[in-house]
């Protein structure tokens, strides 16, 4: 029998298989739509999304192999129409901001999964983007600020490891007096009071991940 032609068609991929089943149990109760498959990693979601061509696409973003960002670039790359959204809990502006650029159509937190999910898959099915207001209040708090440099970004990933500026310097293969200027301009953009600071400040806006 073939599908009814008015079902959106979801394919939700998510490392975490009570998440999934979540999922799934939301959808069986909705007339208009139909889980059609599910994976468990960003290079499963490319393989499932040629496979089934869904109508809406459900991703996280920390997963093993290949992370959703990576997976929604490489998906709309070859299926410029896909519909996407982002299933996450971090809420942090950077992170929304890498994943909206990257082409997700929306940005679901996944504490609000039952209130907000079957909202979101059908105002993006229809055309609409979806943002969480917490997501949208912290982009637009950030909007203004400096964003760090790809180099300052490394930087605190390994200040995040632990690493002094010696071991930094040589790890990037630059100068320890370099590291300390990227330290000082890292410390102002971010707004932070130290290193540690500067760490949690990073991780919350999923600037750098651990």
């Amino acid at each position: 029998m073939a599908d009814n032609p008015e079902l959106i068609r979801i394919l939700a991929v998510d490392d975490h298989p009570l998440l999934r089943e979540g999922i799934a149990a939301l959808v069986a109760n909705q007339k208009d739509m139909k889980l059609v498959a599910e994976g468990s990693s960003g290079k499963e979601a490319i393989e499932l999304f040629r496979s089934h061509m869904p109508d809406v696409t459900l991703m996280d973003l920390q997963m093993p192999e290949m992370g959703g960002i990576d997976a929604i670039i490489a998906i709309r790359s070859e299926f410029p129409d896909a519909r996407i959204i982002v299933l996450t809990t971090y809420a942090g502006d950077a992170l929304a901001q890498r994943a909206l650029k990257a082409g997700a159509k929306a940005y679901v937190l996944k504490n609000h999964v039952r209130k907000d999910l079957l909202e979101a898959i059908r105002a993006v099915h229809s055309g609409v983007k979806r943002i969480h207001p917490v997501v949208a209040a912290e982009i637009a708090a950030h909007a203004a600020d400096d964003a760090l440099t790809a180099r300052e970004v490394e930087v605190l990933s390994l200040i995040a490891e632990g690493k002094a500026n010696k071991l930094i310097a040589d790890a990037l293969s630059i100068s320890e007096e370099t590291v300390k200027g990227h330290v000082k301009n890292i410390l102002s953009k971010l707004d932070a009071s130290d290193r540690t600071h500067a760490v949690t400040l990073g991780l919350k806006r999923g600037i750098i991940e651990l």
